[in-house]
């Protein structure tokens, strides 16, 4: 999957080159819009921009922007932005111009590998850490930084390396990690299932704004192929570059951390935060609202008002100002269900839920593989807006599911409201035709008309399994936060294809679902206190 030098690379960089111009200029001038009335009263007070170029690890040269307030004769708690996967410098100037108004030296980077920046993608690697601490570096020596006062934040791409870095450098005291991922593994090829539109977003998004490493066009090339024989090889790398392998690091330096994401992120989505959170020790604050990835922060990016970014300057505004404003003292696990209403707060993750009902499986259901019944998980992104949007998640009509590719169970008619809150679990026993397989498990809410809205759904892939022998299946369901109507029902569906997901079914394979008498077969559904 090597791009040859030549026609291809000289396309990629026009490709790049106009990009950088159209998104640059979107950004902006949506940075002007939204700081439009501080410019007009602009004064020696206001912040300084300058541009520059700051040298990484191996030499490696970083397009960087440094905002500060005017007055440098004293110092200033320093940000440092890692720029999100294919976005350029300019990302963060909304944000910045804002933060250094309150007093902070903020300077945000491209990291190497993306737009002008030099390099190769190296997917939060050991270089790009390296990098993170080559810019504090230069920031305590070109601004007037304060040392003891470093925090880092970013979006997506930005967020894990600023885990990252945390845990490596001891220097950054307080870190705002949104729409991030703890896990890379888990998010990309959970239930051991390659997440396809993710991975091919990612994929996309790197070769037309940037240049992969051969390391990381090797790791797509054998995420594409379902290459068993380069998994544990896959699964090494993305461990090295996941910040849960670090936590103890976090945990001893005692780092300030704040993870916000969206339920429906399609990229990185949310289990893998919340495992991430109870881990850590130190101060720390968890935030989870409808939304896909980065669409819950992206009004921020154009200096308009937004909850996360106000979260995330509160956050540095206590860990790296000392300002008593009450974040602190405030519930650390903040829900907002995607069916409307207030926030929740909650002491920790294990407190979301309060009691679990169980759905029993009857036994004796067979499907056969390879046919999309219609039960989905919706479009990367598209799906999700919507439902942050108006509410409206995938559907589809339990009714008229085909049982020969289907496999439905549904609860009880529920005489009140039911408050589904965390992660939902399958449990069950599988029969399959042949070795290996990929079934995909949904959970809806039923109207009295049979349609059913998307509640969680997630992936399972297995391999080596003996045909005819039956098997355990132990599935997660991608956490989340919605509240069942009275008079609705929960449904549990069971398919073999989805879009979103590389499937691995043998043509003519068929899956016995089963519930044996010492082992019986259920979903367990998660619910806050009724």
């Amino acid at each position: 999957m090597r791009h040859p030098h030549g026609t291809t690379s000289r396309t990629a960089r026009a490709l790049r080159s106009t990009t950088v111009g159209a998104v640059s200029a979107t950004l902006v001038a949506g940075t002007a819009l939204g700081l439009a009335p501080a410019a007009q009263a602009a004064s020696a007070d206001s912040p300084t921009t300058r541009f520059v170029d700051i040298t990484g690890a191996d030499g490696t040269v970083l397009k960087a922007n440094v905002v500060a307030p005017a007055d440098a004769s004293r110092a200033y708690p320093l940000l440092v932005l890692p720029t999100s996967w294919g976005l350029p410098q300019v990302e963060y100037l909304a944000q910045a111009q804002q933060l250094a108004k309150a007093g902070y030296v903020v300077v945000s980077y491209n990291v190497r590998g993306f737009w002008e920046s030099g390099g190769y993608i190296e997917v939060a690697g050991p270089p790009d850490i390296a990098d993170a601490s080559k810019v504090i570096d230069w920031a305590l020596a070109h601004t007037p930084a304060d040392a003891r006062r470093v925090g880092m934040a970013g979006l997506s791409y930005g967020a894990g390396i600023s885990l990252l870095t945390a845990a490596h450098d001891k220097r950054v005291k307080a870190v705002a990690a949104l729409s991030g991922w703890a896990d890379l593994i888990d998010s990309i090829y959970s239930g051991r299932t390659q997440h396809l539109q993710a991975a091919g977003l990612l994929d996309g998004a790197g070769r037309v704004t940037g240049r992969q490493s051969p390391e990381l066009q090797e790791i797509f090339k054998n995420l594409y192929a379902s290459d068993l024989t380069k998994e544990q090889d896959m699964i090494e790398w993305g461990k090295k570059r996941s910040p849960e392998t670090y936590v103890d690091a976090l945990n001893t330096n005692g780092t300030a951390v704040m993870l916000a994401n969206g339920w429906g992120d399609s990229i990185f989505p949310p289990n893998q935060y919340a495992d991430f959170y109870e881990k850590l020790t130190g101060p720390k604050r968890l935030e989870l609202r409808p939304g896909d990835h980065a669409t819950t922060e992206l009004t921020g990016l154009f200096g308009l008002p937004n909850d996360v970014w106000t979260d995330t300057r509160r956050w540095f505004d206590h860990y790296l100002r000392g300002q008593a404003n009450g974040i602190d003292d405030e519930q650390p696990v903040q829900l907002k269900s995607r069916t409307g209403g207030a926030f929740e707060g909650y002491p920790d993750w294990k407190s979301v839920t309060a009691t679990r009902k169980k759905i029993a499986l009857a036994s004796g259901t067979t499907i056969h593989a390879n046919v999309d019944s219609g039960a989905n998980g919706g479009v990367i992104f598209l799906s999700s807006v919507l439902d942050q949007i108006v509410q409206l998640p995938p559907v589809a009509s339990i009714p008229l599911l085909p049982r020969r590719w289907a496999a439905v169970w549904q609860s009880e008619k529920y005489r009140t409201a039911q408050r589904v809150r965390g992660t939902a679990e399958l449990h069950t026993t599988v029969t399959a035709t042949k070795e290996s397989g990929t079934l995909v498990a949904y959970l809806y809410d039923v109207g009295p008309l049979g349609l059913g809205k998307l509640v969680s759904h997630a992936p399972y892939t297995f391999h080596g399994e003996t045909p005819g022998k039956p098997f355990g299946v132990d599935l997660e369901l991608f956490s989340t936060a919605y509240d069942v109507p009275a008079g609705h029902r929960l449904a549990l569906v069971v398919d073999t294809v989805d879009p979103l997901y590389i499937e691995h079914n043998p043509s003519g394979a068929q899956l016995t679902f089963s519930s044996p008498p010492n082992d019986p077969s259920y979903v367990s559904i998660p619910l806050r206190e009724q």
